[in-house]
């Protein structure tokens, strides 16, 4: 099972029960066939953007961007942004990158959870990142998709 497939079976057992460890959920994952370490657990975990919410692990609600697939967004140099995604979601956050057009935005390359944002210079990353974090947050809570 590659590394997507086992994220994907991490945020199905978070939904489907309270899950109150890593050692608890490597457990479940165990017994689902799926081999994982407790070192990996926790980097799937961080990359998902799950978080301990009541003592049991669950995903985040109050950021509309993760809602709709986008988790984080970091600057790599003064020309590019590297943004992560909930695994398979990065085509569909690219294509709504490209589609709003943001005029700091020279292009765009998406993989399985990580998109290069490509910028003109670093003045343009800053507002890139505030323009699509506010495309995400603000689509989200009028209702879109």
């Amino acid at each position: 099972m590659n590394k997507r497939e086992r994220q994907q079976k991490i945020l199905s057992l978070i939904r489907a029960k309270p899950i109150g460890t890593q050692e608890d959920l490597r457990a479940l994952l165990e017994s689902a066939g799926v081999a994982a370490t407790q070192s990996s657990v926790s980097r799937d975990l961080e990359e998902l953007g799950v978080v301990k919410h009541h003592g049991h692990y669950t995903l985040p609600r109050t950021n509309g961007a993760a809602v709709r697939g986008l988790l984080s967004l970091d600057h790599a140099g003064d020309t590019l942004v590297i943004a992560r995604t909930l695994p398979g979601l990065a085509s569909a956050v690219a294509v709504e990158i490209d589609a709003a057009a943001i005029p700091e935005v020279v292009g765009t390359i998406a993989g399985e959870d990580t998109i290069f944002v490509a910028v003109r210079d670093a003045k343009s990353q800053r507002i890139a990142v505030k323009q699509i974090w506010a495309l995400f947050e603000t689509q989200q809570s009028l209702g879109h998709r």
